[in-house]
């Protein structure tokens, strides 16, 4: 699934809270509390509606969308009519979407994890060994911090 990449403490650690317990929107934000301004209360609240490819819908896979959030956060813009700031902002979400479909083949959750359907049962998966196992979602917690951080430092962020 994720191409060989030598991942960051900062992308360890998305995975590392993934693993306990945060879902992987969550996990991705939280990753870049320093960056964002964001305590990871918020962060937490913020991207709890995420996981799981959008309330477990199996959608835009969480990973991406925290990436997306904290991108945002970074280097978002605030003025509705700040045009120029939004073609750039777009323009560096679709870069970041090219770079994870590259290295995964998609951002949709529900073919990065290998279903057919989207699914509608909001109960979420227990956090079993099992889970943990057959589940690729910690791995792409680090895979999107990392292309997250390695697209702000090539742009001296």
């Amino acid at each position: 699934m994720t191409q060989d990449m030598e991942y960051s403490p900062r992308a360890l650690r998305a995975k590392e809270l993934f693993e306990e317990g945060y879902n992987c929107c969550q996990a991705t934000l939280i990753a870049f509390e320093d960056l964002t301004g964001l305590d990871r209360e918020t962060a937490a609240k913020v991207a709890s509606s995420f996981g799981g490819g959008i309330g477990r819908l199996r959608e835009v896979c969480g990973t991406f969308t925290g990436a997306c959030m904290a991108l945002g956060m970074i280097k978002g813009y605030d003025d509705p009519k700040a045009t120029t700031a939004k073609s750039e902002q777009y323009k560096e979400i679709q870069e970041l979407a090219a770079k994870f479909t590259e290295g995964n083949g998609s951002i949709i959750c529900r073919e990065l994890l290998g279903l057919g359907e989207k699914k509608s049962d909001p109960t979420p998966s227990a956090r079993t060994s099992e889970y943990y196992r057959k589940r690729p979602c910690g791995e792409l917690c680090a895979y999107a911090t990392q292309l997250l951080e390695n697209m702000l430092l090539s742009k001296g962020e």
